[in-house]
């Protein structure tokens, strides 16, 4: 059993962060990697990517926001309880190689998957620009690990309540055009990786996107996490999760991310109603 040594509430109260027992997942998983975790025998598959590891605790983090019954069941757990079962580490791990200046672009929960690869980009010897962008102050999250290894950090909001008022693809432009950048790396929303994507493409800068499709398995064979990727069919579980950004369907992607909202919904709100809440 998987079991959860840590809980921490973050942001507005909807995202949580588990510190969990995992010694065979923390010694393999590197930077990009994900795993597929499942609250109980019922539950329901739910993909997440690493936030961080640690091999000498034996420990995986991950970073979650509810948005459904199987994340609120996750919410519900609390230190001392278990996982039913996590597979991985799954996908491919980034491509970390030192290549000059690097931009690291995160938004919502997105930003827990940009810590790892801020830290890796870091530690191979990289200048590493991070902006994490949310549509509130409140939704930020990270910000002190991800400052560490940071030459430049950059925060965003919507509303204004913290750093740039605007977009995140604003501070980008601005980095853009002031330095040489070798490479970006994008993770979060499917708006803003759009975005992001088609700005870096302006300025012809290697793009990476981590694609956050509905998945399964995790192993190739139920089909349901295929994207297009420049015109072709990818797996995100074994493909991906990162692809080129200017290749991806971005449309495809978020019409396939939709088409299960309702029923989302529905189950989330009879969880609500059964307990209580």
């Amino acid at each position: 059993m998987f079991e959860i040594l840590k809980k921490e509430i973050m942001g507005d109260g909807s995202m949580a962060m588990n510190e969990i027992s995992s010694p065979l997942i923390a010694k393999k998983a590197k930077p990009g990697q994900f795993v597929i975790l499942r609250a109980n025998e019922k539950g329901e598959r739910i993909p997440l990517t690493l936030a961080a590891t640690n091999p000498e605790r034996g420990t995986i983090t991950v970073i979650y926001q509810v948005v459904g019954k199987s994340t609120a069941l996750f919410m519900d757990m609390e230190v001392g309880e278990a996982f039913q079962d996590i597979t991985g580490p799954l996908g491919k791990p980034t491509d970390i190689q030192k290549v000059g200046n690097v931009v690291c672009v995160g938004g919502g929960t997105g930003i827990a998957v940009m810590y790892p690869l801020v830290k890796a980009m870091k530690e191979a010897g990289n200048y590493v620009v991070t902006i994490i962008g949310a549509r509130t102050k409140d939704l930020l999250i990270l910000e002190d690990w991800l400052k560490e290894y940071s030459d430049e950090f950059h925060i965003c909001t919507d509303d204004g309540t913290c750093g740039h008022h605007g977009f995140v693809t604003d501070v980008l432009k601005q980095q853009l055009e002031s330095k040489e950048i070798a490479e970006t790396i994008a993770v979060g929303p499917v708006p803003m990786m759009k975005f992001v994507s088609k700005m870096t493409a302006y300025y012809d800068v290697k793009t990476l996107v981590s694609l956050n499709a509905i998945m399964v398995d995790g192993t190739g064979m139920c089909g349901c996490c295929r994207v297009t990727v420049g015109n072709e069919t990818r797996f995100a579980c074994v493909d991906g999760p990162e692809f080129d950004a200017k290749l991806v369907d971005f449309q495809e992607l978020s019409s396939r991310l939709q088409a299960y909202t309702d029923m989302e919904k529905q189950a989330y709100e009879k969880y609500k109603c059964e307990c209580g809440s």
